[in-house]
């Protein structure tokens, strides 16, 4: 696997955000959505490119001392190539300079692919949302990690 730049993504880069939401989920985020937490910097956005395409991307919020997941998205043709690995290792980077104790998230439970990365970064889960994800009413996992 080659080493991948991850880099920080502004409003400039929402079109290609959304592109990709709309490529991995059924149920994606709006251009507003992306907007007002770019433009108030409630939440941080992370990309991978490839080439003039977005290979992958995190949003993630710090609130205080806690970071919460909010997507993390890696397009079909460059997944398995560590992108997603890349981008949470980045995120924990930029939380580790905040002062970030704990990190949250959710993740449908048969996405196996994402239960394995995060497992791999040491989030455990602590609960579970019956009927959660409004596409497939399919439950969300609840997982947390703690740093250390």
């Amino acid at each position: 696997m080659m080493e991948r730049e991850v880099v920080r993504l502004d409003e400039s880069s929402i079109d290609d955000v959304i592109e990709l939401e709309k490529t991995c989920f059924a149920y994606h985020w709006t251009r507003e959505q992306f907007q007002l937490g770019l433009k108030d910097g409630a939440y941080v956005v992370l990309g991978v490119r490839d080439g003039d395409a977005l290979a992958g991307y995190i949003a993630f919020s710090v609130i205080a001392d806690e970071m919460e997941i909010l997507n993390l998205a890696v397009a079909p043709v460059n997944r398995r190539q560590g992108i997603g690995t890349a981008l949470l290792k980045c995120a924990f980077d930029i939380c580790k300079m905040r002062g970030v104790v704990r990190s949250f998230l959710d993740v449908k439970e048969s996405n196996d692919p994402a239960l394995h990365l995060y497992k791999k970064f040491g989030y455990f889960q602590i609960g579970k949302r019956k009927r959660y994800y409004p596409d497939t009413k399919e439950d969300a996992l609840l997982f947390r990690h703690d740093f250390a």
